[in-house]
């Protein structure tokens, strides 16, 4: 008989012993500093991750909700649109566009990869369709290259929901690095996670990052100058710290997640299950 255990989805604290003689100094190091938002941190961070992604801009904010809210409306995507993406995500997903005023329209998944068919897309669309949100599920990304196509074709804004594939690349391009916009959450339990809420923005676009880093900060450009309305969803100091220290490590950490799902694809062969195609 054998005994069944609980195996836990991440030992975070496993991860913090592993990274501790980083991680502290670097609290630390904001601590001694007290300067505790949109500080040297998160400017770094914000250089580090859009470099890591292959994009041109990355904004920090306060949640990867609010990464997804915020992309859509520095994209000029509101009330009386339409946005495609799928039932088969988190409902931030979801929330996300509804809090912007759009709806969302929904298609299925690829039974093979279960991320967005992009075969069935075109059919959803009509003239008040103003985007796609593939998310990308399982650290496999959805087809960008048939979903861009797509929206090159009919003019629509792609944001990508990679708030589950840090790191996940195709065709020599990260996740993150295809659409409009990428989209990233760093909920503590992520791959590449904080410790607490924190999300960023990855884009090509100037001015979708200058609108994003207005609205992340009260719609305010400037101090007390206030020119949109916008919301309280800046990156925190401590996080973003916390997040370049992790971000060094995260390729070795995706390899080691690959490795063990080979492993579980081994022993598992054989039984009656359907798991997501490896390729």
């Amino acid at each position: 008989m054998y005994e069944q255990k609980a195996i836990p989805l991440v030992d975070l604290r496993a991860q913090y012993e592993a990274i501790r003689a980083e991680v502290l100094p670097a609290i630390g190091s904001v601590l001694a500093g007290m300067h505790l938002f949109l500080g040297d941190n998160v400017v770094a961070f914000e250089h580090e991750f859009a470099d890591y992604c292959g994009a041109r801009f990355c904004v920090g904010v306060g949640s990867g909700t609010d990464a997804l809210m915020l992309a859509l409306r520095a994209a000029g995507v509101g009330q009386g649109h339409e946005v495609i993406t799928v039932a088969n995500t988190f409902i931030a997903t979801v929330e996300a566009i509804a809090m912007v005023g759009a709806t969302p329209v929904f298609v299925d998944v690829d039974p093979i990869t279960y991320n967005i068919d992009a075969r069935q897309i075109e059919a959803r669309i009509t003239p008040r369709t103003r985007a796609i949100v593939p998310v990308h599920l399982y650290g496999r990304l959805a087809n960008m290259a048939s979903i861009g196509g797509i929206a090159r074709h009919h003019g629509l804004i792609v944001i990508e929901d990679a708030c589950q594939a840090h790191g996940a690349m195709s065709e020599g391009r990260r996740a993150g690095a295809f659409g409009t916009a990428g989209c990233f959450s760093f909920y503590f339990s992520k791959n590449l996670g904080a410790y607490g809420e924190a999300g960023a923005i990855v884009t090509d676009e100037p001015e979708i990052a200058r609108q994003a880093a207005i609205l992340r900060d009260h719609g305010s450009p400037s101090k007390y100058q206030h020119v949109v309305l916008g919301v309280n969803s800046r990156l925190d100091e401590l996080q973003a710290a916390v997040l370049r220290v992790k971000l060094g490590h995260l390729d070795r950490w995706n390899e080691q997640r690959r490795s063990h799902a080979r492993t579980y694809g081994r022993l598992l062969a054989g039984l009656d299950l359907k798991l997501p195609d490896g390729s």
